[in-house]
């Protein structure tokens, strides 16, 4: 995602509906399950000391056998919660994945988007996973609307990359075919993202009295609805949440993308800047499900094989 420091900045955006649970057979399944707070004990003990990456993690990582994941759930088909509750998406796929490499289950707990680099800094979380734009603003801890320095910033590890799309309601899109054609347009999104930094910008450009009237929400699901109820012109996220959306809400009936993904950046999974040994493991893992195979066929599962990459990057946003 794209969140003023993201694509979701650090908020957006698809980052398609809902699909059912994550598989992975034997002693090492794992699940991308929100809130989840059982201890595995021994079994985690087990499963890291099969592991091939096992020992590449920090000791306290591999006694605990848990990876906690900060991550907004509410970003289909990134990350969000099926009919029946659980966590599932690309971003939980791809660490059910990782985990199988590392010998840990990534837990994954909801929070607010633009919370989620707070609450890695106050150790809430190991990691931030959730279609997280990958810039050189949330590397350096710079608020991208002021400028100003606001923290240490955290390291990147990429596994996709995406650009940000508009989308209308269907049949009506308003004479909008583009950024430059939202002035004195009303746009709404998900606050903290790629997407509201784009409008922002776009909307110094507009001539006075036809600025961009800009909402803001904690959630694309809530913009969404928004937009549906017809209570704004354009929406706007990460293409792969757009595209989601488009073909799921309404079966297909509610919304249409307009005009050409822009700004494709890298989605980075989150990590301090004091835990190098745990970001180069991450790195370490992406890299060997990418050789082996299972990163292609989650990008295949979920329809996102134009945003797949074919090594992992550090920190390789701009």
């Amino acid at each position: 995602m794209t969140a003023s420091s993201t694509r979701r900045t650090t908020a957006a955006q698809s980052r398609l509906a809902a699909v059912g649970a994550i598989a992975v057979a034997g002693a090492l399944m794992l699940t991308g399950c929100g809130d989840q707070t059982k201890d595995n004990g021994s079994d985690s003990q087990t499963a890291t000391a099969s592991a091939p990456l096992a020992d590449k993690l920090p000791q306290s990582i591999r006694d605990k056998g848990i990876i906690k994941v900060g991550s907004d759930i509410a970003y289909a088909p990134v990350e969000f919660k099926d009919s029946s509750g659980k966590t599932v998406g690309i971003d939980p796929d791809l660490a059910a994945a990782m985990g199988k490499q590392l010998g840990v289950d990534f837990q994954f707990e909801n929070g607010t988007f633009d919370t989620l680099i707070t609450g890695l800094r106050s150790k809430r979380y190991d990691i931030a996973m959730s279609a997280m734009t990958d810039t050189k603003d949330r590397q350096e801890g710079i608020d991208s609307d002021t400028g100003k320095k606001v923290g240490e910033g955290v390291d990147f590890v990429d596994y996709f990359t995406a650009g940000v799309s508009i989308y209308t309601k269907k049949g009506d899109d308003q004479g909008i075919k583009g950024w430059s054609d939202l002035c004195g347009k009303k746009i709404v999104l998900q606050r903290g993202t790629v997407s509201e930094d784009l409008a922002k910008a776009e909307s110094k450009k507009c001539p006075a009295g036809k600025k961009i009237a800009i909402e803001p929400f904690d959630n694309d699901q809530q913009a969404q609805t928004r937009l549906r109820a017809g209570g704004a012109d354009a929406g706007s996220s990460d293409f792969p949440v757009a595209a989601y959306a488009v073909k799921t809400s309404g079966g297909g009936n509610d919304f249409q993308l307009v005009g050409e993904q822009v700004e494709a950046a890298p989605y980075g999974i989150a990590v301090a800047k004091n835990q190098t040994q745990l970001r180069d493991a991450l790195k370490a893992a992406l890299d060997a499900i990418i050789d082996n195979g299972e990163y292609d066929k989650i990008m295949k599962k979920w329809g996102v094989t134009d945003g797949a990459i074919k090594e992992a990057t550090i920190n390789g946003g701009k």
